[in-house]
């Protein structure tokens, strides 16, 4: 089976919900458990990345209501998959292997400046006092400071937190909170017990599930928590369950490529995304696989915040821009809370787009959006308001 690239296109921004005018009925557990992670970052630029890639899907969505399904309703759960994320909660059976994995690997990241009595005393401090963040305790770094160089109980903090042996409870003002995850997570998921083979099989499938066709590595790196061997030997035991495919890519080309059992369904299903012009968050799901992005769209994104300033190409904090199917440019943008103010610091349209008096209406239209969910009053332009 041949899926044309404007199919392949319209399937992808239709499982991340981004096809359908993103407005209508809010059900957050619903929008995370269909992404099936949504990726958590500590900047906060407009908004922080998570409140942003929600807020992507439905605009009625408000910052608060993350952290109440954590809190309050214990609907989703805090671990690593490609980076730090929330999961429903449902899923947490299925993740055992990943705190088995990241906790073998920070075991090893670890090794300098923790020890075994550092691990065991914060342990301890959590069970007899509760719930506590990595300001209720007091240790120092000792020698030499160096970039990303960390007290002993941070790291034992985050070493207990990869294994599964702490959870995250809550947040205050995004400082995380451990507990032991058997005061956190609901008995009925904390107590289920799945084999390492059903849950290799569970996030395999849940992968293609989600991203409607993939390769090998773009079923690996979905999760990044099966690794590259346990998907191919998993593909291979998978013929009667998937349809290979071939998907054509923005040059034309043609990639080899898994897709469900309904892949016919699915493409009969879909329709044009929404022409809504959207300012997509650098970490949404739909753009973090920077290959198959620019397979499918022909859009070459990077993310330069960690790269110096001397070296970026584009700016710190740049968000794609997408219009229907296609990202037609890219902008930075920054927000000053306690003034209520959003300015636009650059703006750049993609190749072969026409900055039209339209496009610019739906990008200012947009702008006031994003805006208004940050709660900024004024916009201002340090950039001319059409690029050249």
């Amino acid at each position: 089976m041949k899926i044309p690239n404007k199919n392949a296109r319209w399937l992808w921004l239709a499982g991340q919900g981004l096809a359908a005018t993103p407005t209508g009925v809010l059900d957050v557990r619903a929008m995370v458990r269909s992404l099936g992670f949504v990726q958590l970052d500590t900047i906060r630029n407009v908004t922080r990345a998570h409140h942003h890639i929600l807020w992507s899907r439905n605009q009625n969505y408000r910052e608060p209501m993350l952290g109440s399904l954590l809190k309050n309703e214990r609907a989703i759960f805090e671990h690593f998959t490609h980076d730090a994320s929330v999961l429903p909660i449902e899923f947490y059976p299925y993740w055992r292997r990943q705190f088995g994995r990241m906790g073998k690997a920070t075991a090893k990241w670890f090794t300098k400046g923790v020890s075994k009595a550092d691990v065991a005393h914060v342990r301890d401090r959590i069970r007899e006092d509760g719930a506590l963040s990595t300001r209720d305790f007091d240790t120092k770094i000792e020698g030499k400071k160096e970039m990303w160089s960390r007290p002993p109980h941070k790291k034992a903090l985050d070493m207990l937190w990869y294994a599964g042996e702490l959870t995250t409870c809550h947040r205050e003002n995004f400082i995380k909170f451990y507990d032991l995850p058997e005061r956190v997570i609901p008995a009925e998921h904390f107590e289920t017990e799945v084999p390492d083979n059903d849950q290799i099989h569970w996030l395999c499938a849940g992968a293609v599930d989600r991203l409607s066709f993939g390769t090998p590595g773009d079923i690996q790196r979905f999760w990044d928590a099966v690794s590259a061997s346990e998907v191919r030997r998993w593909l291979d035991g998978q013929q009667k369950a998937l349809v290979p495919v071939e998907v054509q890519a923005a040059d034309d080309s043609w990639m080899p490529a898994f897709a469900p059992k309904d892949i016919e369904a699915r493409l009969d299903a879909i329709t044009p995304p929404t022409s809504r012009l959207r300012i997509i968050n650098p970490f949404d799901p739909a753009v973090r696989d920077r290959g198959r992005l620019m397979r499918l769209f022909g859009f070459d994104y990077r993310n330069e915040m960690f790269v110096p300033a001397k070296d970026r190409v584009w700016g710190y904090y740049v968000y794609p821009l997408l219009e229907g199917d296609r990202f037609v440019g890219r902008t930075e943008i920054k927000a000053d809370r306690a003034k209520g103010v959003m300015t636009v610091h650059k703006l750049w349209r993609e190749a072969g787009v026409q900055w039209t008096t339209a496009r610019a209406n739906k990008f200012e239209a947009e702008l006031n959006r994003f805006a208004r969910m940050a709660g900024l009053h004024t916009i201002q332009w340090l950039c001319p308001d059409r690029p050249d």
